[in-house]
Parts: C-alpha cells; sequence; structure tokens
C-alpha cells in the first residue's frame, strides 16, 4: 500500500481531489450493489407498512429542513 500511497502524494491538488471524487463514486456504486442485511431490511418494511397505514403522518421535505434548521439554531 505504501507505494500507492507515495505515488498519490506526488499528484497535485487537482489531481488529489479528481481521485478522491473518483474513489468516492466507485463506493457508492459498490454499496448500492451491497445486500441488506435482515434487520435493516425487516426496519425498513416496517417503516414502509407504517407509512402505508397512516399517510398523513409523513412530513414534507421542506417541513424537516425547516424543522433541523430550527433545531439547530
Amino acid at each position: 500500500m505504501q507505494p500507492i500511497l507515495d505515488q498519490i502524494k506526488q499528484l497535485s491538488f487537482a489531481e488529489k481531489l479528481q481521485l478522491v471524487e473518483d474513489l468516492w463514486d466507485a463506493i457508492a456504486d459498490e454499496a448500492t450493489k451491497q445486500p441488506l442485511s435482515e434487520p435493516l431490511r425487516a426496519e425498513l418494511l416496517r417503516r414502509l407498512e407504517e407509512h402505508r397505514l397512516r399517510p398523513d403522518t409523513a412530513l414534507e421535505w421542506d417541513e424537516v429542513k425547516a424543522e433541523l434548521a430550527r433545531r439547530l439554531a
């Protein structure tokens, strides 16, 4: 791994940023292909069912952002 790090250190600032962006894109792409764990899958299904039973409890994204901004102010 050290030879790779030595090569990366020789890159320009812009090249390092591009490398990080490309690496992050590759990680994100790979992450979408990973299977969900059973506990996470069960929780997502539970939340979906809860929403189907009570859709009126959902908030608009603008409402969520406003509430977060209020709490963090």
